[in-house]
């Protein structure tokens, strides 16, 4: 790269002024490549933050939140930065360490998540904007600084400064959506987040060592910290036993029941699965759930239909149970069957699943056909907002037979405003609907799982409650002019009005 400067005289505002114009060595396609390169390497680290984040904050609207934010205050003020730093001095001798520096921070990332997320036990904005912003504010700041950098090399006369400034905006802006595409449809699906993020970092240090490789002390240095952090990216792997393409994963042994087997995804824990008896049942709510469809399903073999798979433990239980029973289980996550059957004791052949997102899946399932639709499906402590709304439970209404039952699981503590709009919500499709929890659940004075109970035909309570007895549930069923109380003036969920992240609360 060569660098002359030519004094000459430019006439802004009435006032002359002293300007340097560049002639920089550096072809138009190289300068527009390096913009591009970093811009979609910032996209790709943002995307890739929220499934690093997400063992330990959750997935959720709240999450995204800030994690689009903290990446955005990063290109900002990384693009002030890099515009400072190139009118005070030589551009040209910016680019190889702006590339150095954010591929190190780039690969240090992952360490860094890993060593301080265990620190935060919530999942509150101060929380997820404290470890993004210490996690991705660096390597989106140090990037963000090469567009003004190479702008300001661009320039050869101020006669042409919008038309280099705009075109340089717009190769950011490409790099950035083929960031966003290529991270989303390809990489996460193909490749786990680490390796992504180790060859990325790589990419980006290799850059810089080719435009500073006149400067070899440098170089030499940023070699050895790239090993080094490399190396500590490998020894420090975070929780996941498996990245799946929507949750970190792992299976762990119960220390008090040789064949018990607890599914963890991000933060939660997901389901428990005895390998030796599909009869047990660990969870307070699936016991629960057990109760309901023994009280309001009709006897013998059953159609259900699982909007949830995890850990597959309903389906296996019915089965089990209620010989003959068809189960068809709609689970977006197909890693979690291969999971299931090297770890959990599924066999995929006993059942119909179908490896799609639910609203979408639910078309291939036919009307009046099921006996009980069972809600289980979760994105971190939440339901996925477009499976709670008015506009999807008609849609399983519609597969409901006139006797069916629709049982739903939803978290919930405080002050109960989600799970109070679901109710509000099912109430607007169901002729009766009721809640099964723990009578200081229902008092706001604790929270956790409250199932839900909707259909066509009234809910026989006094079974219901005797059910649970048996089952050895602390759980309690309210219905009636006591479930209008409960749910107060709870506004129903609507496909244009869900903000389920925003009312959940947490513990």
């Amino acid at each position: 790269m060569g660098l002359s400067i030519k004094p000459g005289w430019d006439r802004i505002g009435g006032y002359a002024v002293g300007t340097a114009i560049l002639h920089v060595g550096m072809s138009l396609i190289t300068s527009r490549l390096l913009v591009f390169f970093a811009s979609a390497s910032v996209l790709v680290l943002e995307i890739l933050a929220g499934r690093l984040l997400a063992p330990y904050l959750g997935v959720s609207l709240e999450t995204f939140t800030g994690v689009i934010g903290t990446v955005l205050a990063g290109i900002s003020v990384g693009s002030w930065l890099g515009g400072h730093m190139a009118d005070r001095g030589d551009p040209a001798r910016l680019l190889g360490p702006i590339f150095i520096v954010g591929g190190l921070s780039a690969l240090a990332s992952p360490t860094v998540v890993a060593i301080i997320g265990p620190i935060f036990t919530g999942a509150d904005p101060v929380s997820i904007v404290v470890i993004t912003a210490v996690a991705f504010f660096i390597p989106a700041t140090v990037l963000s600084a090469v567009t003004p950098v190479v702008v300001k090399i661009s320039l050869s006369t101020l006669e042409r400064t919008g038309e280099v400034v705009g075109s340089f905006s717009a190769v950011a802006t490409a790099g950035a959506i083929v960031g966003t595409f290529l991270t989303g449809f390809v990489l996460l699906a193909t490749i786990p987040t680490r390796p992504i993020v180790l060859g990325l970092g790589g990419l980006l240090i290799l850059t810089g060592i080719v435009h500073s490789v006149r400067r070899m002390r440098t170089v030499t240095f940023a070699l050895v910290d790239a090993v080094a952090l490399g190396a500590l990216l490998l020894t420090v792997t975070g929780p996941c036993e498996w990245e799946t393409a929507y949750a970190c994963a792992r299976v762990d042994a119960d220390p008090e029941n040789d064949s018990g087997r607890i599914l963890w995804l991000d933060r939660l824990r997901h389901s428990y699965v005895d390998l030796e008896d599909p009869e047990f049942l660990e969870f307070r709510y699936i016991r629960d759930f057990a109760a309901v469809i023994e009280v309001t399903a009709p006897a013998g073999p059953l159609d259900v239909l699982s909007v949830g798979g995890g850990g597959f433990t309903m389906p296996r239980y019915l089965a089990s149970v209620r010989p003959g029973t068809e189960n068809t289980v709609l689970e977006i996550d197909d890693a979690l069957v291969g999971i299931g059957v090297a770890e959990l004791g599924l066999q995929p052949e006993e059942m119909t699943i179908i490896t799609d997102d639910a609203r979408t899946a639910l078309a291939s399932v036919p009307h009046d056909s099921i006996d009980v639709i069972i809600g289980d499906a979760f994105s971190g402590t939440a339901v996925p907002w477009h499976l709670t709304t008015v506009e999807f439970a008609r849609q399983l209404e519609d597969r409901l037979r006139a006797s069916g039952t629709y049982v739903l699981n939803i978290i919930d503590y405080a002050d109960l405003d989600l799970v109070r709009s679901e109710l509000a919500t099912l109430r607007e499709v169901f002729t009766h609907v009721a809640v099964a929890a723990p009578p200081d659940y229902l008092a706001g004075d604790s929270g956790g799982n409250f199932v839900v109970i909707a259909g066509e035909e009234a809910v026989d309570v006094p079974a219901v409650d005797q059910m649970l007895a048996a089952r050895a549930s602390p759980s309690v069923t309210i219905t009636g002019d006591e479930l209008d109380a409960f749910i107060g003036d709870a506004r129903p969920l609507t496909d244009d009005f869900a903000p389920v992240d925003q009312m959940i609360d947490r513990p």
